[in-house]
């Protein structure tokens, strides 16, 4: 796994750099605003799947820096990756040991699942941002899912701006018959990750998916047929309310978690077993990535002691402890990861790292 981090006028840090010494599990640990969840932030940026905090590379250039960053990650079999952003570029580049590489080669070296405290309330929150978590986890596992999301998403504003300026009939039903095709491919995507993940999830919590096209597919509807069936909604539903484009779809998708062991939803467990929930989904999705890729794969947890009791955190650690990857995490004190084994902690304040 990493041995070597390196961070470059990267947010608060002007140059960081932590040598692991073979540890599995890395605490970072100090006061607010010390830069923790920004060393998280960097390795994210050595990713395929974009930023821990979702920020623009712009935006963590340091303030009063060469408007530049850099992050570089050596692995234990001596491959260096590293991603770099300059503010007069569009977008980061990436090197594998020097040599200039796409973005998305980074994912055949190391994947990442990663969790922050935005996450802790996410069974209770908007739809859209359990949609956008879920896809990010199938992303993980299906590497080409991000650029099929995106696709939708262009689709369903094409079609929009061709029904509001009143577009020849032929050119509609060509982009329906794309957006259909695209449609289906990301509800599949996501059917196959959630039938992959609740068999890692065990016995104590099992995922479920809605949605108009998931639960089609999800009942052994052939991906031709619920295509044909879409496209043909598509076709009758073109009236636009309140000058609005109103129609169903994988962008209008939800999933949810359910807590066997009590039989309800996590969505009404209590905050703390909602974090647990969040936790073992996490990890099984580790595991799950570990069983099917081939690299391996870096876990980062932002505040993971977080509304946690010690019986819940003792459970944690000793599934860290257990599962075969790399764990990063934050907290504010180093006694909130008391009973943690083959770990090496990290002391951060004013954008500066220690080993203590």
């Amino acid at each position: 796994m990493i041995q070597t981090l390196t961070i470059c006028d990267f947010r608060n840090h002007e140059c960081s750099r932590i040598k692991i010494d073979s540890a599995k599990n890395i605490v970072l640990y100090g006061p607010n605003g010390g830069g923790k969840t920004s060393v998280l932030e960097a390795l994210s940026a050595i990713s395929a799947s974009g930023s821990l905090r979702g920020a623009a590379p712009p935006d963590i250039v340091r303030i009063g820096g060469a408007g530049q960053f850099g992050v570089t990650v050596v692995l234990q079999n001596d491959t260096e990756l590293s991603v770099s952003f300059e503010l007069t570029d569009a977008k980061r580049r990436a090197r594998i040991d020097s040599d200039a590489a796409p973005i998305s080669d980074l994912s055949r070296h190391i994947r990442m699942v990663w969790i922050t405290p935005r996450e802790d309330r996410l069974f209770v929150d908007s739809a859209s941002d359990r949609r956008a978590f879920f896809d990010r986890l199938v992303s993980g596992f299906d590497t080409a899912h991000t650029g099929r999301v995106i696709r939708l998403s262009k689709l369903l504003s094409e079609r929009a701006f061709a029904l509001k300026s009143g577009a020849n009939p032929g050119w509609l039903a060509a982009l329906e018959r794309q957006l259909s095709d695209t449609a289906i491919s990301v509800a599949a995507a996501r059917v196959k990750y959630a039938g992959e993940i609740n068999y890692f999830l065990g016995d104590d919590y099992s995922i479920t998916i809605s949605g108009m096209l998931e639960e089609k597919l999800a009942n052994a509807i052939s991906a031709a047929d619920a295509g044909s069936e879409y496209l043909e909604y598509l076709s009758k539903n073109r009236e636009l309310i309140g000058d609005k484009m109103s129609i169903d779809g994988p962008h209008r998708a939800d999933f949810g978690m359910i807590n066997n062991v009590l039989a309800m939803p996590v969505a009404m467990t209590s905050t703390g077993q909602q974090k647990s929930a969040l936790m073992r989904l996490v990890l099984s999705h580790a595991k799950l990535l570990r069983a099917r890729a081939s690299a391996p794969v870096l876990i980062l947890l932002d505040e993971v002691a977080a509304h946690l009791d010690k019986e819940a955190r003792a459970a944690l650690f000793a599934e860290l402890d257990a599962i075969e990857s790399q764990v990063w995490m934050t907290g504010l004190e180093r006694e909130s990861f008391n009973g943690i084994s083959n770990s090496k902690f990290i002391y951060c304040e004013n954008g500066c790292v220690y080993d203590k």
